[in-house]
């Protein structure tokens, strides 16, 4: 199994179940981070993404989950905040601390038993399991049932995964996590194709001659610098980005695309804001490739 981790004090945990081809993923961020968030997709599914928005006054999360079982799966969310509400983690209101855990999916009903998905209690497991070093990558987690190349048809499709990159440059370090379930091909920075559809003579399917494809790249950008939420929100938006030059087509009408930033508080400097949006389009782009590199044959 491949490993890798985020770190700067951030932690992952999966829960990850091989049989149905599910799981979840979480991630835990140290304390006093800003959170944002960008969607490019048309068709999420999500949970709390309105506190990111930099009008809401919400800064600070306590942990972001990214789960299979499309809408089920959200259910993971509630062991995620139990989980936290048992360590008097969260947001406090004067009367209880309430955990804030911003969540978002994939659809991966069609890899494995669509009557399994994540819960309360896969949730919880994938808290038990986090850790800051030695994180499983590829089809794990949230990555799990995730595949790639379906734009010519599902028969043709190759594994996605769950991959995690880190870039440093200038004095800044920006990493990145990515769970990558989409309906394009996932390219090298050279533009050949790193993992995609396996049809010999490719044509987009699209709705006019079949079901749309259903898919979705979610992403964690995270970073260790003292930004306000509207910063954060900038990294979120580049982090983007580097879906926008991995994988091909992105961003469709069909594509529930989310990507979360998060930075985590340091000692008193100034962040070069624009090195750090170049880091996490990288970080992203790199994340998406390490996800789906040795994921193995086709899935089913």
């Amino acid at each position: 199994m491949r490993t890798a981790s985020l770190g700067m004090g951030f932690e992952v945990g999966h829960y990850t179940d091989a049989t149905a081809h599910t799981g979840c993923t979480v991630i835990l961020p140290p304390p006093g981070n800003v959170a944002a968030v960008d969607i490019r997709g048309s068709s999420p599914s999500e949970r709390e993404l309105t506190h990111l928005d930099p009008d809401r006054k919400m800064t600070e999360i306590h942990a972001i989950l990214l789960t299979g079982g499309s809408a089920f799966g959200l259910a993971a969310a509630g062991g995620v905040m139990d989980w936290l509400a048992e360590r008097d983690i969260g947001y406090q209101t004067g009367i209880a601390r309430v955990p804030i855990v911003p969540a978002a999916v994939i659809f991966d009903l069609g890899t494995g038993n669509p009557d399994v998905r994540p819960d309360h209690e896969a949730g919880r497991a994938a808290c038990d399991d986090a850790r800051a070093t030695d994180v499983p990558i590829g089809l794990v987690g949230a990555g799990t049932g995730a595949t790639v190349g379906k734009w010519a048809g599902r028969e043709h499709l190759a594994p996605g995964g769950l991959g995690i990159a880190t870039v440093e440059r200038s004095g800044e370090t920006v990493a990145a996590l990515a769970v990558v379930n989409s309906v394009g091909d996932v390219l090298a920075p050279d533009g050949t194709v790193v993992a995609g559809t396996s049809a010999p003579d490719p044509t987009y399917v699209g709705p006019d001659r079949g079901p749309a494809p259903t898919n979705t790249v979610l992403a964690v950008v995270a970073t260790r610098a003292n930004l306000d939420k509207r910063e954060v929100r900038f990294l979120a938006s580049r982090g983007a980005d580097g879906i926008t030059i991995s994988i091909r087509p992105a961003h469709t009408r069909y594509d529930g695309d989310v990507v979360f930033a998060v930075a985590a508080p340091e000692e008193p400097r100034v962040a070069n804001l624009d090195v750090l949006g170049h880091l996490a389009t990288e970080a992203v782009a790199a994340a998406i490739r390490a996800a789906v590199e040795g994921s193995g044959n086709p899935a089913d």
